[in-house]
């Protein structure tokens, strides 16, 4: 467990990503390897097997993030492990600026519509949308562009030497996002947790086209005290009103989680495990 990791991120070194990967590895170096979008990192996962990825997955106020279901279940990967991390914004820029000096501040739109009613409170600054929260911080660095503020992350803005004007200056402070680390089979049985600490499950299926249906498969799963943290839908392409069911399983038995599994199992046209790992905490905050 010595060797240092290699985890690729979606978004530029001191992205939300980046910062997330750094607190589920706290334990270990790690060596971030930055991909312009999650397509390309699924890729380049899937084509080194070394590689370890932490991917979104969803967020409290922007939902499911539904092409990343889709990518990870068409991929081979596993999930180990989750990360929930509070988004929390600040407004940085190059040192010795006040906020009324500044003209323009830059960041990705969603970072920008998150922060709005601050934004609003200084007419001065024009709202530039740009990719990345992070790569507005380190475009501003590199480029020692005056008169710019990023929205970004307080750690974005420490990492490019950037001054942090505001903090917290997001509208909703209830704003968290939760990430998945993925690996190749072989790895994740390597670096991953043992069933023995497995609390929680990750499984994808289809059902018959017949009515009740889902109810029986969730009748069942309730009868083998699993708790459905969470289920998303998704319309199966060229099949006419018919479903792909994402779930999220807590328990507190893994015998118990098998046995659920292996009794629904026969009610599905296709049932998946995505992965088997421990439940984030909430004091690992």
């Amino acid at each position: 467990m010595s060797e240092r990791l290699k985890v690729t991120i979606q978004g530029v070194a001191g992205c939300f990503h980046d910062a997330a990967a750094r607190e589920y590895f706290s334990d270990r170096e790690i060596d971030t390897v930055p991909f312009d979008t999650f397509h390309d990192m699924f890729d380049a996962l899937e084509g080194d097997a070394s590689l370890v990825g932490i991917v979104a997955i969803e967020n409290t106020i922007a939902g499911s993030l539904l092409q990343n279901h889709e990518m990870l279940r068409q991929s081979k990967l596993r999930i180990i492990g989750e990360q929930k991390k509070r988004i929390s914004h600040v407004l940085a820029a190059l040192p010795g600026q006040t906020v009324d000096e500044l003209t323009e501040v830059n960041s990705h739109p969603m970072a920008l519509m998150q922060c709005e009613q601050y934004l609003r409170r200084h007419p001065n600054l024009k709202m530039i949308e740009h990719f990345d929260t992070a790569g507005s911080a380190k475009e501003i660095a590199e480029h020692k562009l005056m008169g710019h503020a990023a929205v970004c992350g307080d750690y974005a803005a420490r990492l490019y030497g950037l001054e942090i004007l505001e903090s917290g200056i997001e509208t909703n402070r209830r704003n968290f996002t939760r990430f998945l680390i993925v690996a190749n089979p072989l790895l994740a049985a390597e670096i991953g947790p043992s069933e023995t600490e497995v609390d929680k499950a990750s499984i994808v299926f289809t059902l018959p086209h017949t009515g009740g249906a889902l109810s029986k498969v969730l009748t069942i799963l309730s009868f083998y005290d699993m708790n459905l943290s969470k289920i998303q839908s998704m319309p199966i392409i060229g099949r006419e009103w018919e479903y792909r069911f994402y779930v999220d399983l807590t328990f507190s038995s893994i015998v118990r989680y098998h046995q659920a599994i292996d009794a629904v199992r026969p009610l599905t046209n296709e049932l998946m495990t995505l992965g088997e790992y421990v439940e984030f905490k909430t004091h690992k905050q």
